[in-house]
């Protein structure tokens, strides 16, 4: 059976009326792609939908990655490592799963692996706690946080290890101390463990909700999010990807991509943020932040710990990359999830490359020639050049242009983390790395987008040697001007490498991209 028609047939049979609601539940808005793995992995789910939908074969078989029984062949991805091995891993085949384990849906396998019950329900009213190793995640049920002494607190609480006290994070069930005490190694940070709230972990005689101690109860599934920043697109998507790799290591329930969920942020600054609409792909909720629940005895009913944003050899900030290999299939479902939660609209390609140039308007790393760099390719027939400044418009906004963008021209800076929205034949051209260069290198490998840089030294000034505020040269604090000649080659190459990809439609209506198919 051919597979466009099931993916459309599912896709619309999700969105119908009299399909909106099986055994009282809603399928989740997901990308068909997605969805079809997200009905494998509840069989009893998929078998309410009609047999000619759900498809056999290839269709049947297809997974994440992360199932026991998920095959190569079934993958959402596998990862590319052409070339050579050696001095890398021991085979190809060790390149290819070392590659897996670290960045890709084998990382969210490992943490699965990991889940250890760290304190144990007698009866079913009664507490529950379950972590990863080095208590990177963890879920619990009917727990007690009591924020009570927050309001004694004269400062704003922000990467503070000592939000709860001894006995401030109770649970009714049978606690293993020594395990849960073996587990704090990487408390070092407030970002890469949840150790320094887990330590205060006691018990309480009786049920959590029939002890009279709790002020509130929130029966809305809650993930509680210790997030890294707020204005660096770069440091929040580390944030919103782990949060997204969490729903897989959650994914117990069909609910798991359910958006009737709660965010709370472990601080008491308001959020802000201008990527905030971000937080819509995984809550229609407003978000909380601690002064919300300050004063208060908080009793969850279902909770969950996610995966920080900077654990030792985590994800997407401290992500160890073995040399040789691309395209994490979780970084591109991470990208498709994001775009279609959003509805964010995709326009195929025409005749044109798609060229967007981000022009900073901030104090450094300001190309000084920018309209001399442009007029050429602007000239060109080939190229449809658009120069944008993100800083200026909606999130939602930029997102249409990146996602809509063939090669991505930028100065080094957060705005780069645009990539991860990329087509997937897409380049991202980071003008010049000012002497960082692997942060977004690393990040194009992830996503499995090209990459290119400036590479001849002597064909960039910078307007002086740079002048960190602490003291010192510094090649991130200074503006430059480029050699056109050489920033036209560079283009010209990326376009070439484009045209020559194979998901890269030639014409959109006659052969649809994965991308595409994706939205029909």
């Amino acid at each position: 059976m051919p597979i466009l028609p099931i993916l459309i047939g599912i896709l619309h049979l999700s969105l119908a009326e009299d399909a909106k609601h099986l055994d009282g539940f809603s399928l989740p808005s997901l990308p068909s792609e997605h969805l079809i793995r997200y009905l494998n992995t509840f069989p009893k789910l998929k078998q309410q939908l009609p047999t000619n939908l759900t498809g056999k074969g290839t269709i049947s078989s297809a997974c994440w990655g992360h199932e026991r029984d998920c095959t190569p062949a079934g993958r959402f991805q596998t990862p590319q490592c052409p070339g050579e091995h050696t001095g890398w891993a021991r085979s190809k085949e060790a390149q290819v799963r070392t590659f897996y384990n670290q960045a890709d849906f084998g990382y969210i396998q490992e943490q699965l692996s990991q889940l250890t019950p760290q304190c144990v329900p007698t009866y079913l009213g009664d507490s529950s706690l379950e972590c990863t190793h080095y208590l990177r995640f963890c879920r619990g049920r009917n727990l007690l946080f009591d924020f009570r002494g927050l309001e004694q607190r004269e400062e704003r609480i922000r990467y503070h290890m000592d939000v709860l006290g001894p006995g401030q994070l109770l649970g009714h069930c049978k606690l293993n101390r020594t395990r849960l005490s073996g587990e704090m190694e990487h408390i070092g940070s407030a970002l890469q463990s949840w150790g320094p709230e887990l330590r205060n972990f006691d018990v309480l005689p009786h049920p959590v909700l029939e002890s009279g101690l709790c002020d509130v109860v929130v029966n809305t599934p809650t993930f509680i999010m210790k997030i890294d920043a707020t204005y660096n697109m770069y440091h929040h998507f580390c944030d919103f990807f782990n949060l997204y790799a969490s729903l897989f290591v959650n994914q117990s329930h069909p609910a798991a991509f359910n958006t009737d969920v709660q965010i709370l942020i472990w601080e008491t600054y308001p959020y802000d943020s201008p990527f905030r609409d971000t937080f819509k792909a995984f809550s229609q909720r407003p978000v909380w932040t601690l002064s919300d629940v300050e004063g208060k005895r908080v009793c969850f009913k279902n909770v969950v710990l996610p995966l920080l944003p900077r654990m030792i050899f985590g994800l997407f900030y401290n992500t160890p990359i073995i040399q040789g290999c691309s395209n994490s299939g979780l970084f591109r479902a991470f990208s498709e999830f994001i775009l279609h939660r959003l509805q964010i609209p995709y326009k195929p390609p025409q005749q044109k490359i798609r060229i967007t140039y981000l022009s900073r308007r901030t104090k450094y790393r300001q190309v000084l020639n920018e309209d001399e760099l442009l007029a050429p390719l602007e000239a060109n027939d080939k190229y449809d050049v658009q120069r944008v400044s993100y800083e200026r418009l909606p999130f939602t906004n930029q997102l249409a242009i990146t996602r809509n963008t063939d090669i991505l021209i930028g100065m080094h800076g957060a705005g780069l983390t645009h990539l991860l929205f990329l087509p997937n034949w897409a380049c991202i051209f980071e003008l010049y790395n000012c002497e960082d260069p692997n942060c977004y290198k690393d990040l194009a490998r992830l996503r499995g987008v090209r990459y290119r840089t400036w590479e001849q030294r002597d064909l960039v000034y910078p307007q002086d040697e740079g002048h960190h505020p602490e003291g010192g040269a510094h090649a991130k604090f200074t503006n430059y001007s480029f050699d056109v000649k050489e920033f036209v080659h560079l283009v010209d190459g990326a376009a070439e490498e484009i045209l020559s990809h194979k998901e890269f439609p030639r014409r959109a209506s006659e052969n649809p991209s994965k991308t595409q198919r994706n939205e029909l």
